[in-house]
């Protein structure tokens, strides 16, 4: 036997099998990406709105339409004139992005901590930001919960003042999909080159001179620029940037 043929014959066939393999291991994530970037929710219609204004969506559209009440809240939104609270202990940043262990690190100095949400896209350079959670599960947009960081180490806070009531069960309802929500805003709202970063399901949070305010759940369209749509999951209203005050 020409122990030299045969041994080039086995690398080639393991050149071949490696091959092969990376392109089936190319296959799955090209088929992975493409489940999760599901556009057939889509209308041909506003997949060709899409196309033509060159809106590109980044992230997965997400499916689940659960039934959600609107819910009542008190918060006045003194905190935002008020000075930050310095930490008695300054905490590692880098724990933010482990959210257990950073709440059992600041939970003696703010107690309700594991009841928000980090966002990082809300976050700005020298200040991460949090939102309450309705249920333990779906955040409450611009109210904020705020970790002052320098040098590397969280050194204060900036903590919302807020009671969330318990929401109404004769007022459930199905919220409206995300596909219907972002169709509406692809069609009409978005300017050309849109691309959107982040769609989270979650409650208005707004400011009124009353002791008592309601929040209805609300689909947030983040947007690469920073810029934020917010789409009324119940009436499908539509606020854009122009009609916030952020």
């Amino acid at each position: 036997m020409d122990w030299g043929r045969a041994k080039n014959v086995l690398i080639y066939a393991f050149l071949l099998l490696n091959l092969l393999l990376c392109y089936q291991l190319w296959i799955d994530l090209r088929d992975q990406v493409s489940a999760n970037l599901d556009f057939t929710s889509l209308s041909e219609t506003t997949q060709q709105v899409m196309e033509q204004k060159g809106i590109r969506i980044l992230c997965p559209i997400p499916a689940a339409t659960p039934q959600l009440p609107g819910i009542t809240y008190r918060y006045s939104g003194d905190e935002q004139s008020e000075q930050p609270v310095p930490l008695k202990r300054p905490i590692d940043s880098k724990l933010i992005f482990t959210f257990s262990e950073l709440s059992r690190e600041l939970q003696s100095e703010i107690p309700d901590i594991s009841d928000y949400q980090f966002d990082p896209l809300e976050s700005e350079a020298g200040k991460f930001v949090l939102h309450p959670l309705v249920k333990k599960e779906w955040p409450l947009f611009r109210v904020r919960l705020e970790l002052i960081y320098n040098n590397q180490k969280i050194v204060a806070y900036r903590r919302p003042n807020i009671e969330i009531g318990p929401g109404n069960n004769e007022d459930v309802q199905k919220v409206l999909p995300a596909s219907n929500a972002l169709s509406s805003l692809i069609e009409k709202y978005f300017p050309p080159d849109t691309a959107v970063k982040e769609i989270v399901l979650g409650y208005y949070g707004e400011l009124f001179n009353s002791e008592s305010q309601v929040a209805a759940p609300m689909w947030r369209f983040m947007l690469e620029n920073g810029k934020s749509y917010y789409v009324d999951a119940i009436s499908a209203d539509i606020i854009s940037p122009k009609t916030t005050t952020d």
